[in-house]
């Protein structure tokens, strides 16, 4: 989903759009979203309809191909080697010497994504963001990946002056480091936002991968899912424990499906695959779920889940989100909102003006209001009206505001 900007559900478009040409639309994916999911289930024991069809694919595409097997390795009861454990460097050897190709999976580009000064604890901050500042060591540079601010790393620390400064956590180019150090004879690349934004970079990366001139793979999401490499054996996972504990209640749906992306990149051809997954909670239900490659279960669990607090699918939401310069207008607009919202339907609840996880973005004060209802229908019927209200009201011309539908986060 288009995110910012004009905000639309590519899904739903080609929905729409297939409907008026009345032809059909074949969502592929092994990990539908749990809204897909949900549409094509709910019903499978009634007399009713789904709003659509299921068709599951019981093969891979090469007949020969082999689901890979997944291990968890408990990182509270090993001794790692610079991030790395002993059973996942074993395996990269291993490849090594079988020339076959490797993939390291850690979505977090740049070097370390804190700089920390070990006498006071000051964490390096972006000024324009509620964010931490990304250190990229090859360019000497402290980076938002959020707005884009970059600025020099610093030679002492800001708050009390202590020259100690350490990087904290791993990100791709620190892993790259890593491997270059423990594999020495080994031909590694890494693929994120920053190597690949020359052009062609990326196809350039690839076609050395399929010529076999890489050994491994150290990348981001950008190669969870569509590439095939045949001669890749063996995905290590490094560092995914964060999305466990995320306020946000789709997390873990979408590590679930991130990591059984990845898991597919393994074993694609006639050699069997390996996956290694690096965690302190292997005994997880999303683990225990991956490890059987079992989205089913897995889904339908979380379903289970958001029926019963009320989470979409369940129920139909609609977001408010205001920013501005001064958060005493957003406040003031939210409050305006909620008041004129409240008044307008008993079937639609309005939730008071919060504060998102990311209060301030690229130097704007944010603040959103959410909307739920039961049924598509009542929530449409006050938007109608409560947008009108919105335009209306002199705050509008003053902060920039925006109604996301059905939005993905909240």
């Amino acid at each position: 989903k288009q995110q910012d900007s004009m905000r639309y559900h590519a899904r739903d478009v080609a929905l729409v759009r297939a409907k008026r040409l009345k032809i059909p639309v074949v969502l592929g994916s092994a990990t539908p979203a749990l809204e897909s999911w949900h549409n094509a289930t709910a019903n499978l024991n009634a007399p009713q309809p789904n709003k659509y069809s299921l068709i599951s694919l019981n093969q891979r595409a090469v007949t020969a191909a082999q689901l890979p097997n997944i291990e968890c390795i408990d990182t509270t009861k090993v001794n790692l080697q610079q991030g790395l454990t002993p059973q996942l460097i074993a395996a990269l050897k291993l490849r090594l010497v079988r020339k076959e190709q490797s993939l390291l999976f850690i979505n977090r580009r740049g070097y370390s994504p804190v700089l920390l000064c070990s006498a006071c604890h000051w964490i390096a901050p972006c000024m324009r963001c509620s964010s931490k500042l990304v250190v990229h060591l090859g360019q000497k540079r402290l980076r938002c990946h959020h707005c884009g601010h970059e600025q020099k790393i610093p030679n002492q620390c800001p708050s009390c002056g202590d020259a100690d400064l350490h990087p904290t956590g791993h990100g791709t180019q620190r892993l790259e480091q890593t491997l270059a150090q423990l594999l020495p004879t080994a031909r590694i690349v890494r693929v994120d936002r920053d190597s690949t934004s020359r052009k062609n970079a990326l196809v350039e990366i690839l076609d050395k991968v399929n010529n076999q001139e890489i050994d491994i793979l150290v990348g981001t999401q950008m190669l969870a899912k569509g590439h095939d490499f045949p001669n890749l054996t063996l995905v290590g996972v490094i560092d995914t424990d964060n999305a466990l504990h995320s306020p946000d209640f789709r997390a873990s749906e979408r590590l679930f499906a991130q990591l059984m992306q990845v898991a597919g990149r393994a074993g694609r051809a006639d050699k069997a695959g390996q996956v290694i997954i690096q965690t302190q909670f292997p005994d997880h239900a999303l683990f225990n779920a991956l490890r059987r490659q079992d989205y089913v279960s897995y889904a339908n669990a979380l379903l289970l889940e958001r029926e019963q607090v009320q989470f979409p699918p369940y129920v139909f939401t609609a977001l408010l989100r205001a920013e501005a310069n001064d958060f005493a207008l957003v406040q003031k607009f939210l409050q305006y909102a909620f008041e004129q919202a409240r008044g307008l339907s008993p079937d639609v609840l309005v939730y008071d003006p919060v504060r998102p996880q990311m209060e301030r973005l690229k130097g704007m004060e944010r603040g959103q209001l959410l909307l739920q209802a039961a049924s598509r229908q009542a929530l449409q019927r006050l938007l109608k009206t409560w947008v009108l209200q919105l335009r209306t009201e002199k705050l509008s011309a003053k902060i920039r505001w925006a109604l996301d539908i059905d939005p993905l986060e909240f």
